[in-house]
């Protein structure tokens, strides 16, 4: 089924555990070490993009989760996880969700994105090394990688990324 026939809507409470489980079947079983998650430690995800993508019979295909955090003291959300059933793979619904959770935050009046990922495969939504934007350890600096929203968001941005709460 193309990425056209899935239908994308808000997760919601009944959603959690099904994109929970989503998450442990397609990322390996320490993904909660990641420093990334220290980050979302007793810090509840911005509801209004965190996605869920289903095809025609309701079946869970992707998910995405995006979270508030600090880039020295500027407001930023980090984008991810998202997550594609193996199955489903191949078929263009991590783009339709992340093309979508970009559109929406910049709606929502966000300035700026940042994630953890592959510059080759973010490169395309128009992710690019973040420079000065330090993720807690180990976390590759080559990998952090950061959108803006409105223009110049990330031009003066720099420091330790800490959860939204600190």
């Amino acid at each position: 089924m193309p990425a056209e026939q899935i239908a994308l809507a808000q997760e919601t409470p009944a959603d959690h555990w099904e994109v929970e489980a989503l998450y442990d079947l397609t990322f390996a079983p320490g993904r909660t070490a990641l420093s990334s998650y220290r980050l979302r430690d007793d810090v509840d995800p911005i509801a209004t993009l965190c996605l869920t993508a289903r095809d025609g019979d309701g079946i869970l295909a992707g998910a995405i989760r995006n979270w508030p955090v600090s880039v020295g003291g500027d407001a930023a959300i980090l984008l991810g996880p998202v997550a594609v059933h193996p199955t489903r793979q191949g078929e263009g619904i991590a783009a339709l969700l992340m093309w979508r959770a970009i559109e929406m935050a910049r709606d929502q009046g966000w300035d700026r994105v940042m994630l953890v990922g592959d510059a080759p495969y973010y490169g395309r939504f128009g992710f690019t090394r973040l420079t000065g934007v330090q993720m807690p350890p180990p976390t590759n600096p080559d990998r952090v990688l950061g959108i803006s929203l409105t223009p110049g968001a990330w031009d003066a941005v720099t420091g330790e990324v800490t959860r939204a709460c600190d």
